[in-house]
Formats: structure tokens, C-alpha cells, sequence
């Protein structure tokens, strides 16, 4: 879902930088983490990039022509992939550095270069690792950064490296605006690597904790269709799940109807009715059910084969949905207490750690909360703007404003998506079709089924 570059000068010590944030990626919800690097060492683009810069015979176009061609190749066939699967990628350097060292070093042009990789993925996330250049060239000279080749690369000298160092601090500046598409990276340094390894790990780990907490939307691809494959592994294993012994394969427990007879708006109102406030103000928990952990925790729940424990709960979020662990525990825990969840027996031998489950009455709203979760935050302002109000009123009021004006953008995406959802969790009746349009959509919202 995000690609994170890394940017800095040579023995800056960036590579340290990508490994380490590997290992601190993986804290978090996100199926997969990958590494890699640009150029590419083993394609064919990547090699000619390389020699490019080794050999230093190429003009600054030519260079930039080889780099931007194994960027974009890399960006369509093995980056944008996994980001629309939910992973995560750590790229050491990315279209930063093409910036700097053709656009600035090479006297391209920052404009120029960024014109030739515009089709290319955006770093969601740049960490630029700095260094002062003189510490940087020694650790090239008495490390084993060149144990590969004992060519030096060109700008593998003082002056030069002083050069990349002033281009990165005019980047981030200002001084040097950044051309588009690539003005939208969250970029954040200079990150000092001057130090031992842990200080800094702990500067990547305050980084990186603050980048996904604030889960800001991603730049390549779209968050609602990640979420919509995620949540499809786990329908995957709902289906596996027959209604009764001996019952047809196609009546799977996706079918039943989570819904229970009642209308989605009835569902709202019978959590609203039912969540216990002044035990969540004393808890430090939400005081509502409609609350984005809280619907992350129910939702992901009402999908989860048999009991979990947090750390699967955690894992099952996926960064779309995703909550930190500690809220999890503190959230699960009054859950339980609060009976919208139940303690199982764990089977494992030797096992420690608590299993639970949602209970079944709860199901039709952990299920609802899923297929609502694109149009969230418009319900929870409704509510907060209407809060003695029948809540069949809510869904017309976001699609149809009074003032006849024609929906937002977020909002017609969001009645999009929610239909694209009910299609994999089904309209929550038995025998009823699912929503294909927003007039279809809004009866749903407010009718039982006949």
C-alpha cells in the first residue's frame, strides 16, 4: 500500500537505514514488507544504469534516460503489484536521487528529469539519511560497500558528495521546488547518521510510527480496493464454512443473513441503544459504537473464522483498518467485559495468550460496519450534527443533500464502493440481491425484506 524510499548520499549509510526499517514495518498490520533498490542490480535496465554511472561516459540525458526506464519498468511490474495487495515497500534511493544527481549534479534539470519518470510510483514516505560528506567518502573507502567492484563510481568524491548533500537540503527547503507528481511525497529529513545504530533506530522507528498512525491516503493506489482484497481472503475462508451437514457448497455462511431481518438503520440504532457509554468514558475506549477502531475490531471480527487472539486480530486489519495493537488489547478486553464479545478455551497445548469471538447477536453489525466503512466518517458527522434523529435518515441525507447539489467526490466514490462491498459480503438477507444501484443502495439502507 506504501512505498517508502530512502535518499541520501553515498556511505550516508542508507542501506542500514532501509534494513532497519524492515524489521520496524513489520510492528505493523501489513500482510507483507519487501526490500529493494534502484537501479535494479539484476534486470538488464538496472545493469546498463549502473555501468552508466561507474563508467561516467554517458551526458546527464542519457543517464537519466536509463535510470527513468528501469524506474518505470521496476514502478509497473513488481512495485505496483504488491502495493494493491496491502504491502509494503523499502526502496534504497528512488526518484529523489535522480533528482539530485542528474537533475542538480548533472545540470538536467530537476524539471526535466521528473518529466522523464512521471509515469513512475510516488514515494509515499522519503527518508533522507544524512551524513557529512567526508565521514560518508571514509566509510565507501574502509567498509565494505565496495566489495562488489573496486571501480569507484564517479561522484564517489568530497566535492561532489557536498554538492548531493546542498541539493537535498534545497529539496526539502523549498529552495528547489519539487516538480509534480512528485511534490505530493511526505518528505522528511535530514535524518542525522552520524551515531551508533540504535539512536538511529530509534529516530526510524519515531518516523515511522508517526507516518502510519496518521494513515494518510496512498499515492499509487486506491485504499478502498487494498482493503476490498484484503477483506476477500477472509470471505474466502467464511465460504469454506457450510450451513448445515449435507447442505449445497453455494450455501456457504456468507449467505446467511447476517442482517437478521432487520434494516441497516435499525442495526446503527440498536448499537447506539446498546453500547455501554459511561463504561467506554471510564475505560478510555470510544463512546461510540460507530468509532473507526471500533468498527475496524467488530468488522474484522465478524470475518474471522473461529476465535483469534490480538496479535491475529492485529494482523487481520491491514493498513486501511488499522489500529495500534495497545488499543486493540485495551478495546478487546472492555469488549469482553461489555459481553459484545466471549472468551473461547484455546486448544493450542501450551498456549498462553487469550482467544475470543464475536458473539453471533453481534455479528449482523460487525458485518454492517465492513459494508459501511467507506462512507464512516459522513455517518459519524451526520450523527454528531443529528444526534436525536432515525437514523433511515442518514444514508438518503449523505446521497441526496436537501439543497439538490450534486454529492462530492468522496461521497459518490464511497456509495460505489460500499456496493462493490456488499457484492463480496452479500446484501445481509437470504434471497436478496444485492444493491446494484445508489436508489437500490438507499433501500437497503432503511426497509426489512418482506
Amino acid at each position: 500500500m506504501y512505498l517508502i524510499s530512502v535518499e541520501g548520499g553515498d556511505g550516508s549509510g542508507k542501506g542500514e537505514a532501509a534494513r532497519i526499517l524492515l524489521e520496524l514495518a513489520a510492528e505493523f498490520p501489513f500482510p507483507q514488507i519487501h526490500a529493494t533498490h534502484e537501479p535494479r542490480r539484476h534486470s538488464e535496465l538496472g545493469k546498463l544504469a549502473l555501468t552508466s554511472v561507474k563508467l561516467g561516459d554517458k551526458t546527464p540525458l542519457e543517464e537519466a534516460g536509463l535510470f527513468a526506464a528501469d524506474r518505470l519498468d521496476h514502478s509497473h511490474t513488481w512495485v505496483k503489484p504488491l502495493l494493491e495487495k496491502g504491502h509494503v515497500v523499502v526502496s534504497d534511493r528512488n526518484i529523489h536521487s535522480s533528482l539530485i544527481y542528474q537533475g542538480v549534479v548533472g545540470n538536467l534539470g530537476v524539471d526535466q528529469v521528473a518529466k522523464m519518470n512521471a509515469a513512475a510510483m510516488i514515494p509515499d514516505l522519503v527518508l533522507w539519511i544524512d551524513c557529512d560528506p567526508d565521514k560518508a567518502i571514509q566509510r565507501i573507502r574502509t567498509g565494505t560497500l565496495r566489495m562488489t567492484s573496486q571501480k569507484q563510481e564517479y561522484f564517489e568524491t568530497p566535492e561532489i558528495q557536498r554538492t548531493i548533500r546542498q541539493g537535498f537540503n534545497d529539496l526539502l527547503s523549498g529552495k528547489i521546488e519539487v516538480p509534480a507528481p512528485f511534490d505530493r511525497c511526505c518528505v522528511i529529513g535530514p535524518i542525522l547518521n552520524e551515531g551508533g545504530l540504535d539512536d538511529l533506530r530509534k529516530k526510524l522507528r519515531e518516523v515511522l510510527r508517526g507516518f502510519f498512525n496518521r494513515k494518510p491516503t496512498p499515492l499509487n493506489v486506491d485504499p478502498d480496493e487494498v482493503d476490498r482484497y484484503l477483506l476477500s481472503t477472509l470471505v474466502k475462508d467464511v465460504k469454506k464454512q457450510t450451513r448445515l451437514p449435507g447442505a449445497p457448497q453455494e450455501r456457504t455462511a456468507i449467505h446467511i443473513g447476517w442482517l437478521s431481518g432487520r434494516s441497516p438503520a435499525q442495526w446503527m440504532q440498536e448499537a447506539e441503544d446498546e453500547w455501554p457509554v459511561e463504561s467506554a468514558r471510564d475505560y478510555d475506549v470510544p463512546a461510540s459504537p460507530h468509532a473507526q477502531s471500533c468498527w475496524s475490531v467488530l468488522g474484522t471480527l465478524s470475518l474471522i473464522v473461529g476465535s483469534t487472539e490480538v496479535p491475529r486480530l492485529h494482523r487481520a486489519f491491514g493498513p486501511h483498518r488499522m489500529v495500534t495493537q495497545r488499543h486493540t488489547q485495551r478495546l478487546v478486553k472492555w469488549l469482553e467485559e461489555e459481553r459484545w464479545i466471549h472468551k473461547q478455551q484455546s486448544h493450542v497445548p501450551f498456549a498462553e495468550a487469550q482467544v475470543f469471538k464475536l458473539r453471533d447477536e453481534r455479528l449482523g453489525y460487525g458485518r454492517l460496519a465492513l459494508a459501511m466503512w467507506p462512507l464512516r466518517a459522513q455517518l459519524a458527522s451526520w450523527r454528531r450534527a443529528n444526534p436525536k434523529q432515525d437514523w433511515g435518515a442518514a444514508l438518503p441525507a449523505i446521497a441526496s443533500p436537501q439543497d439538490g447539489k450534486t454529492p462530492p467526490p468522496a461521497v459518490r466514490r464511497g456509495l460505489e464502493n460500499i456496493i462493490k462491498r456488499l457484492q463480496m459480503l452479500t446484501s445481509g438477507h437470504e434471497n436478496c440481491p444485492v444493491p446494484e444501484t445508489v436508489e437500490e443502495l438507499l433501500a437497503w439502507w432503511r426497509l426489512t425484506p418482506p
